[in-house]
């Protein structure tokens, strides 16, 4: 299984918090995480496997959003900041279409991660 992890420079602590919280969920499901490239160098030093893409603003977003539509991905977790602007908002709304077009499960906060995590 891959999931994808994205977060917003104001939830990137978020993100960290949360994959900590659910290592060994992670480790014990042999779990594969690909990121944008900051959310993946910040996984990293907290001590995780990510395979980072491109910043979401160089086009990470785009990367991800195209392997959800070649089916690479099973989940994505994308803590977005909703009170802030982002210069890259058109790849953020492509990656959340794709994830309705391709029915591939999209958690937007912790709470609805948490609920795919228990699902897993």
């Amino acid at each position: 299984m891959t999931i994808a992890i994205i977060a917003h420079d104001g939830k990137k602590p978020e993100m960290v918090q949360f994959l900590n919280e659910n290592k060994e969920l992670l480790h014990s499901k042999n779990i594969k995480l690909v990121s944008t490239g900051t959310t993946g160098e910040k996984a990293k030093r907290a001590g995780f496997d990510v395979s980072p893409y491109l910043s979401g603003p160089l086009g990470g977003d785009a990367q991800i959003a195209s392997d959800v539509a070649e089916n690479k991905i099973d989940i994505v977790i994308f803590f977005r900041d909703p009170l802030a602007k982002h210069p890259h908002e058109p790849d953020i709304f492509m990656l959340m279409r794709l994830c309705d077009v391709y029915n591939v499960p999209l958690a937007t906060n912790p709470a609805t991660a948490e609920l795919l995590l228990k699902g897993i």
